[in-house]
């Protein structure tokens, strides 16, 4: 049994012993002014939990804003455009020798394809439509 039971036990013992002294005339105020107390515990106890959930979310918002994100790291994406780049040049040599201007399109066309597949790896939204903050969206109307 928790303390702030056996307190509540003793309220309970004392409005009984209360009635018992004053009458039945005055039972109903006894009876609420122990709900009240019993009112207030309740508010007390839901309050606390309120409190900690909100904390403990607060927590987990702060860690998670502060974890990096893994696929946006900047040297990623200065690696994959030299290396893009670099094999540019051969790829377009082989394309251009083979295939002439057609071979030549065909080989850029593959090239510009692999660097945009990154990109949107790297940034889903970048061709997407801006999403708008709340600030923003009372501009709007």
């Amino acid at each position: 049994m928790d303390a702030r039971d056996t307190d509540l036990k003793k309220e309970l013992d004392a409005t009984l012993h209360a009635r018992r002294d004053l009458g039945e005339e005055y039972e109903s105020a006894l009876v609420d002014s122990f709900l009240e107390k019993v009112d207030q515990r309740i508010d007390g106890a839901v309050e606390r939990r309120v409190r900690r959930q909100l904390a403990k979310q607060q927590m987990q918002a702060a860690r998670d804003s502060r974890s990096p994100r893994v696929t946006d790291s900047w040297g990623e994406r200065f690696g994959f455009g030299i290396v893009s780049l670099v094999l540019a040049v051969p790829l377009s040599a082989i394309g251009g020798g083979v295939g002439r201007l057609p071979g030549l399109l065909v080989a850029w066309a593959g090239i510009v394809g692999v660097n945009i597949v990154q990109a949107l790896r790297s940034n889903p939204n970048l061709f997407g439509r801006r999403r708008t903050s709340s600030r923003d969206a009372d501009w709007e109307d």
